[in-house]
């Protein structure tokens, strides 16, 4: 089987990554219990637990994937920032992408948890911008967006700068010494992905993020969300990347994909459904209403266009849909959104375990990968001279 390639001059709209050949391919670690055998019906063996989740980042590290999105909800599970500092010395070469609900924690300190993991990484550490609710929270867009915006800014001081001066309508610092905030990677600190629908989201990451991430949908929609925030990152000057998230049903045949599809959701009661969704954080906003959509407008057997079947999203909040197929039609599935435009993909299955293992030996030796901070030239070659590397502590 033939290396995929691609024409990268005939993307959908313009992105900072225009002649890559290759796309960052990563995994989804399960913290915040969303690991399934049957979609609705817990598993005590597939609990979110050290053991479980570390399996599953380790095998995702062993087989080539290149990131790992460490999501963070307020559900039984772990918190997102003890497991990247956990599976740190565990990994050797995927990076981790740590969901951060901006906000939670104070943001100088953010900073400096952000540097200290990008330490213990070597530079393996991305993040998630999450802007939703904190638990126990109804916040006003305007606010959650000014909140997360203002973060974004103190970050990029803290990353590029002497000192943290920041006036804002949240936040408020002066004269803050950066030394103890910078992190291991250069030239601009960690990648920022970001996910969001509305205006606001859509806002926040044209101006300050680098890889905007999608949720499936048909290629139509998807080329018109990418047009959208091409537009709004053109008005600042910005040329940005994009990024997919979706589930994964890849089988030796297209048959037997379909056949695993169906027996996934075949002992899910609707209503048990209904309360998974609606116990997420981020279950009113709008990408999940879209979610939503697909489904009611997939065909009876739940496919909105060939080979994107919506059914996951019948339990589940978020990312509601799956690329199902066999190992030839999954491939020419990730061909064509990469000469869209696409540069990251974020895949899962259920169970996590043994779809990472199905995709990472029958798809993913295929596929040229890369890691994007090395492609944007922030992880340096040898320990940078900050004051938790080979610098001078003063």
């Amino acid at each position: 089987m033939n290396t995929l390639s691609t024409t990268l001059n005939d993307s959908i709209v313009p992105v900072k990554s225009q002649d890559l050949d290759a796309a960052e391919v990563s995994w989804f670690a399960p913290l915040c219990s969303d690991d399934y055998r049957y979609l609705g019906v817990p598993d005590g063996a597939l609990r979110s637990s050290f053991e479980n989740t570390s399996r599953i980042a380790q095998t995702a590290d062993r087989l080539g994937f290149r990131n790992m999105l460490c999501p963070s909800s307020y559900q039984v599970g772990q918190d997102t920032l003890s497991f990247v500092a956990a599976m740190a010395p565990l990994t050797k070469q995927m990076s981790l992408l740590a969901a951060i609900r901006m906000g939670e924690m104070q943001p100088i300190m953010l900073a400096r948890t952000v540097a200290t993991l990008d330490h213990m990484l070597k530079g393996r550490l991305t993040l998630n911008v999450i802007s939703s609710d904190f638990p126990g929270e109804v916040a006003s867009n305007e606010l959650r967006y000014q909140r997360s915006k203002e973060l974004v800014e103190i970050l990029k001081q803290a990353w590029t700068q002497d000192e943290i001066n920041y006036e804002g309508k949240v936040y408020n610092f002066k004269g803050l010494n950066t030394a103890p905030v910078k992190p291991y990677q250069q030239n601009g600190g960690p990648l920022l992905y970001f996910g969001g629908y509305s205006p606001d989201a859509v806002n926040l990451c044209a101006e300050h993020c680098d890889v905007y991430l999608m949720w499936p949908e048909a290629e139509g929609q998807l080329a018109d969300r990418m047009r959208v925030v091409n537009e709004r990152a053109q008005h600042y000057g910005r040329t940005i990347d994009y990024g997919l998230r979706i589930h994964m049903i890849v089988r030796d045949t297209e048959a037997e994909a379909r056949e695993y599809a169906e027996d996934l959701v075949s002992q899910l009661d609707d209503e048990i459904g209904r309360q998974i969704r609606e116990r997420a954080l981020d279950a009113k906003n709008f990408g999940v209403s879209i979610q939503a959509k697909n489904r009611e407008l997939a065909d009876d057997a739940g496919y909105i266009e060939p080979h994107i079947w919506t059914g996951i999203g019948r339990a589940r909040s978020g990312c509601g849909a799956a690329l199902v197929g066999s190992v030839d039609q999954v491939m020419s599935k990730i061909e064509r959104y990469k000469k869209m435009g696409i540069r990251a993909f974020i895949f899962s299955g259920y169970p996590h375990l043994n779809e990472c293992e199905q995709f990472g030996t029958k798809v993913l030796p295929h596929l040229k990968t890369c890691s994007l901070p090395e492609v944007y030239g922030r992880v340096p070659p040898t320990t940078p001279a900050t004051p938790l590397g080979t610098g001078i502590r003063k």
